[in-house]
C-alpha cells in the first residue's frame, strides 16, 4: 500500500510537470483543503472543464416548491469517463433568496443519504446546484471562486458544470458546488468549539426575527447569524456576541495591533480586495459575508460566497434583468474611511483604512496580485467557456433571455481587464491613514428641533449648526471641515460610535431608545450630504413608531483626525414631534 501511495504521488508530480510544459491541457489539480496529505490520489490531474450530466427523480415525480421541506429523490451523475459515475438516494429542496423568489429557473440543495464524493469533489452529503440565471455568462461565480483561491482565502468552493434533468424534464445548465458548512472537507474547524457565522441581512434579526440564532452586533449594528452550531445554546450565542464586540471595538478604534490579535488580517484584506475587484455590492447590505473562528483561534474571513450582485449589475432591472459590465464603479470608494465616491458600507469594513499600517498593507497586497488577479482566473474561464458552448445554447433555449452568452463573455473580459487598471489608480491613491494616539473632546453643541408628525419623511425643519462656533471649537478652517480628515458619526447613548444606515453620506436612523440602528426599527433620522452644518431630518410616521408628542434626544459627533490627533465635537439634538 505504501508503494502504491508513493507511485500515485510520483504520477501526480509527473502530470503536473507535463502540464507545465504544455503537454496536458484543460485540466487542473483539485483544490486542496489546508493540511491535505500530498499523497492523496484525488490530486491526479483530470479534466474539470467538461460538462457533466445529472438526473434527479423526486419521489412520486413531486414538484419542488419549498426551501424548507426536503423531498426524497434519487440522483444519478454521469462522470463522462473522467470521474466515477454516481447513483444514490437523497433529499432535495429549494434554496437561495432572490434567485428562488424572482426567477423561474430555481436553485436547489441536495442532501445525499450517504456521504459521497461527486465528480472528484470530496466526500459529503450536502451539495448545491446554482442556477446562474441572472448571469448571462454563467461564469461569474466560477471566476470569483478562482480569484478567491488566487488570493489565498480559506476553504474556497470548487466548480463542476452539470446539465440537469428533473423528473424527466431538462431544466438547464447548473453549477454544482459545495454547501458552505462546517465539515472535514468544507470549513474544517473544531466540531465542538468552532464557530461559523454570516453577516447577512436575510438571515439576521431584521428579516428573520424568530430564528433564534441571530443578533445585531453591538458596535456596527451588523446582522449576524450563527451557521454552526446549527442550534447554538444561549451561552454560545452570548459568547460569540461578546467576542465579536471586542473585534468591532478594535476596528472602530482602528487599533492595528489589537485587531491583528483578534482577526486574521490577511484574510480580511484579501476578502476586501475580492469584493472591490468584482464590485460586489452585497457588502453594503451586508449579505453572505462568512467568518469563522476555530478553537483558540482568531476570526477569519471566508469562505467567499454569492457573487451575482457584482460585476456592475443594473439593480433597476433586478427582478428581470441580466445587465452587467456597464461602468467602473466602487464599493468602498476612493477614500474608504470616509465613504467617498462609494457605498456607505459599514465601518466594520472601512474603519481600518484610518490606520496607516493597514492602508500600507492593503496597497502592498494589491500590488502583489494586480498582475494576475484577472489573467490567472480568466485563463480558466476560457477553458470553461469552450467546454460550455453546446450546453449554453441548450440552456438559452430552455431559459431564453435578452443576452447572448458569447457577447456577454467578451464584455465581462473587457470589463475585468479595464477594472485592474482602474483599481490600480484608485487603490494606490487611497489616503495614507494615521495612527491616533491622542483624542481630544472639544465640547458639546445642542440643537432643539420641532418636527411635524404629519410631514413624516418630508420635513421642512432642519438641524442647523453654527459653523463659526464649530470651527472655533475644533480649531480648524472651513476648508478643513470639508476635507477627508473630517467625518460625522451617530453616537449611541453610551457615547460609543454607531453606524450610518441612511442614504446620506453621514447620518443615522435612531430607534425608540435613541440609539442608532436601522430603518426597520427607526423612529427619527438625520441625513447629511453636501452641507455639513445643515442636516436633513425626518421621522417614520407609522403605527408602532413615531407619534405626535414624542421626544427624542439623539447624538451626532464631528470627528477631525490629523496626524495622530483626533478632535471631536458632540452635537445633542432634542427632537420634539408636533402634530
Amino acid at each position: 500500500m505504501e508503494n502504491l501511495k508513493k507511485n500515485a504521488y510520483r504520477l501526480g508530480l509527473l502530470l503536473m510537470f507535463l502540464a507545465a510544459l504544455g503537454f496536458i491541457t484543460s485540466c487542473e489539480t483539485f483544490r486542496a483543503d489546508p493540511g491535505d496529505d500530498p499523497s492523496d490520489t484525488a490530486k491526479v490531474e483530470r479534466d474539470i472543464y467538461a460538462v457533466f450530466t445529472m438526473d434527479i427523480r423526486v419521489a412520486g415525480n413531486a414538484s419542488i416548491t419549498s426551501k424548507d421541506t426536503y423531498l426524497g429523490c434519487n440522483v444519478t451523475v454521469d462522470g463522462q469517463g473522467i470521474f466515477d459515475d454516481f447513483n444514490g438516494g437523497g433529499q432535495i429542496r429549494g434554496r437561495g433568496n432572490s434567485s428562488w423568489l424572482w426567477y423561474d429557473k430555481k436553485p436547489y440543495r441536495i442532501k445525499l443519504d450517504v456521504s459521497t464524493g461527486i465528480l472528484g469533489l470530496k466526500s459529503n452529503r450536502d451539495w448545491v446546484l446554482l442556477t446562474n440565471y441572472r448571469d448571462p455568462t454563467d461564469l461569474m461565480t466560477a471566476f470569483s471562486f478562482e480569484v478567491a483561491d488566487l488570493l489565498g482565502l480559506p476553504f474556497v468552493n470548487n466548480t463542476r458544470f452539470v446539465e440537469v434533468t428533473l423528473n424527466g424534464n431538462y431544466i438547464g445548465l447548473y453549477q454544482l458546488t459545495e454547501q458552505v458548512e462546517v465539515a472535514t472537507h468544507r470549513v474544517n474547524i473544531d466540531a465542538t468549539d468552532g464557530i461559523l457565522f454570516c453577516l447577512d441581512a436575510d438571515d439576521g434579526p431584521d428579516l428573520s426575527p424568530s430564528a433564534g440564532d441571530n443578533f445585531w452586533s453591538e458596535v456596527f449594528n451588523l446582522p449576524l447569524c450563527i451557521k454552526y452550531p446549527e442550534t447554538p445554546a444561549a451561552d454560545k450565542l452570548s459568547g460569540v456576541k461578546q467576542d465579536f464586540a471586542k473585534l468591532e471595538n478594535a476596528i472602530n478604534n482602528y487599533d492595528y495591533d489589537l485587531v491583528d490579535s483578534l482577526m486574521d488580517m490577511k484574510s480580511f484584506i484579501n476578502y476586501l480586495i475580492l469584493e472591490e475587484f468584482i464590485y460586489n455590492v452585497e457588502l453594503d447590505a451586508p449579505r453572505s459575508v462568512f467568518l469563522f473562528k476555530d478553537k483558540g483561534g482568531k476570526f477569519v474571513v471566508g469562505p467567499a460566497w454569492d457573487f451575482d450582485a457584482g460585476f456592475d449589475f443594473d439593480w433597476n432591472t433586478m427582478t428581470t434583468g441580466h445587465n452587467y459590465f456597464n461602468a467602473q464603479e466602487l464599493v468602498m470608494g476612493t477614500d474608504p474611511a470616509n465613504h467617498a465616491s462609494g457605498y456607505a458600507i459599514s465601518g466594520f469594513f472601512t474603519q481600518m483604512f484610518r490606520n496607516e499600517k493597514f492602508v500600507n498593507e492593503f496597497k502592498t497586497r494589491w500590488n502583489e496580485v494586480k498582475g494576475t488577479i484577472f489573467t490567472g482566473p480568466w485563463s480558466k474561464m476560457e477553458e470553461y467557456n469552450t467546454a460550455l458552448q453546446s450546453a449554453l445554447a441548450r440552456d438559452l433555449v430552455r431559459w431564453p433571455i435578452d443576452k447572448n452568452y458569447n457577447t456577454e463573455t467578451l464584455r465581462m473580459e473587457k470589463w475585468l481587464s479595464e477594472r485592474v487598471t482602474y483599481l490600480n489608480s484608485v487603490i494606490n491613491n487611497y489616503p495614507a491613514g494615521a495612527v491616533v494616539t491622542t483624542r481630544t473632546d472639544c465640547g458639546t453643541m445642542t440643537a432643539n428641533v420641532t418636527m411635524s408628525y404629519a410631514l413624516g419623511y418630508n420635513q421642512t425643519a432642519t438641524v442647523k449648526i453654527d459653523e463659526s462656533a464649530l470651527l472655533t471649537m475644533l480649531g480648524i478652517t472651513s476648508t478643513d471641515l470639508y476635507s477627508a480628515a473630517l467625518k460625522v458619526v451617530p453616537l449611541k447613548t453610551d457615547g460609543t460610535e454607531g453606524a450610518n444606515n441612511t442614504n446620506g453620506k453621514y447620518g443615522g436612523w435612531f430607534e425608540s431608545d435613541n440609539n442608532p440602528g436601522y430603518w426597520s426599527n427607526g423612529h427619527v433620522y438625520i441625513e447629511i450630504n453636501d452641507n455639513l452644518t445643515e442636516w436633513k431630518c425626518g421621522l417614520r410616521a407609522e403605527t408602532g413608531f413615531c407619534s405626535a408628542g414624542d421626544q427624542h434626544k439623539v447624538r451626532m459627533q464631528y470627528q477631525y483626525t490629523k496626524g495622530t490627533v483626533k478632535k471631536t465635537v458632540t452635537v445633542v439634538v432634542n427632537f420634539t414631534i408636533a402634530s
